[in-house]
Order: structure tokens, then C-alpha cells, then sequence
């Protein structure tokens, strides 16, 4: 009767085990998910936008309409771009992108345009980048501080244009706006703050630890090891 009793347990244990293993080694398979193809050409063509590289930023902008993504996805991500590396780099990025969809058309290649922005009236539009803010970085505001306390007008101006006016655009979703604000910090220089601070985001937004090394492993490739290495210091300090 004992020896039937402590088979029984044995074997309970077991299958206990076996599941906590089986759920381990899935959780460990979703964290370690790769970056996927369009995910790729979103990094590269913030990332060579960001640094002015138009050459080499033409033949991304082909691979990542040849990966899928819609014409009016990139637009939308060289629109916000603007936000991060300035009018001139976000302008001439879509000069060069209005020349390869022509060259493409050309060429008889039958690109997807895509879903256009839902049309937004708010008359609350501060409110609205204050409550996307709060969603993003998972904290309440209560009052203004830093840079914000200091200089109120940017304070509106992230809330009301960055947060509300581009991130309202349903064109592309939170995790795809901060994978473009991610690559395009790291591949900045003397942004390292900001980058930290979009990394803890773009994770919130369910991006994986695992995602973002890839991603800088792309930083590594097209910008450069030095800036890759920089993108790879923040994260630690995020996740540790």
C-alpha cells in the first residue's frame, strides 16, 4: 500500500514537471521569436534614414516593399521619422522613396498601396498623447518634471503632435512605431537616453530582449559595430 502510495506521487511529480518543462521551453521559444522579414526592412529604413545614407537607404526601401510591407506603411514610418531625425532626412527619405515606387511602377511590379490613416477630429489632443504616453511607458504621469517642467511648450508638442497626431495614425501599430524609434536612436549618436527610454517602450509593447538584439545585430551591419554596441549597453540597462 506504501509503495503503491509513493508510485502514485512519483508519478504525479512527473507529469508536473513535464508540463512546467513544457510551458518553460515554449515561453522560452515566444521570447526568443525572430524579428520577421517586414520587421527587418522597418529597422533598416529608420536606421539609414536617420543617418542621411539615401544610397544604401533605395535598395532597403526595395527589399522592404519586396518583404510586404504597403506603400503607405513606409510613408507612415518616414513621416514620423521627421520627429526623431528632423524635416531633412524625413524629406529626403521620401523623395528617394517617391523614385523607387516610380522605378518599380515602371518596371510593371505590382506594389500594395495599403490601408490610408482613419481620418482623427479630437479636440482633446493633448489628453489623447498624455493617455498614449501613460500606455506606452506603463506609468501614470502626475505631474511634469525634467525637461518637460522645464520647457512646458515641447511637453505639448510631444503630447499633442508626437503621441497624438502620428501615433494616432492607424496605419501602423505601437510595436511597429517604436521598433522605427528604436532603430532610428541607435543609429544616431548622442541619443542615449532617449534610446533606453524607447527600449523599455518598444519591450512593453511586446517586443522581445531577443528582437532587439537582432535588430542591433542590423544596426551593427548597415551603421556600424560601434553604434550596434552603444544600442546593446542601453538594453542591459534595461533588462538588468
Amino acid at each position: 500500500m506504501k509503495k503503491h502510495l509513493i508510485k502514485r506521487i512519483l508519478k504525479t511529480l512527473a507529469v508536473v514537471v513535464f508540463f512546467q518543462l513544457n510551458g518553460w521551453a515554449q515561453n522560452k521559444m515566444d521570447n526568443n521569436q525572430n524579428l520577421d522579414a517586414k520587421q527587418q526592412s522597418i529597422i533598416s529604413i529608420s536606421a539609414l534614414t536617420a543617418t542621411g545614407n539615401i544610397e544604401q537607404l533605395k535598395t532597403e526601401l526595395n527589399s522592404g516593399l519586396d518583404a510586404g510591407l504597403t506603400i503607405n506603411e513606409i510613408k507612415d514610418e518616414l513621416v514620423q521619422l521627421y520627429a526623431y531625425c528632423g524635416f531633412p532626412r524625413s524629406l529626403n527619405a521620401i523623395n528617394t522613396f517617391m523614385t523607387v515606387a516610380d522605378e518599380r511602377k515602371a518596371n510593371d511590379k505590382k506594389d500594395i498601396p495599403g490601408k490610408e490613416a482613419t481620418p482623427i477630429v479630437d479636440n482633446q489632443k493633448y489628453q489623447t498623447g498624455k493617455n498614449t504616453l501613460q500606455k506606452l511607458t506603463g506609468r501614470e504621469e502626475t505631474a511634469l518634471s525634467g525637461a518637460n517642467a522645464f520647457a512646458p511648450a515641447i511637453d505639448v508638442f510631444l503630447k499633442e503632435h508626437l503621441f497624438a497626431d502620428i501615433f494616432s495614425r492607424d496605419v501602423l501599430n505601437y510595436q511597429q512605431r517604436e521598433l522605427i524609434t528604436v532603430a532610428a536612436l541607435a543609429a544616431m549618436t548622442g541619443v542615449e537616453p532617449q534610446l533606453q527610454a524607447h527600449i523599455g517602450i518598444a519591450m512593453n509593447t511586446g517586443i522581445t530582449e531577443m528582437q532587439l538584439l537582432e535588430a542591433f545585430t542590423i544596426i551593427d551591419e548597415i551603421i556600424s559595430k560601434k553604434q550596434g554596441d552603444i544600442a546593446r549597453l542601453a538594453l542591459s540597462k534595461v533588462v538588468h
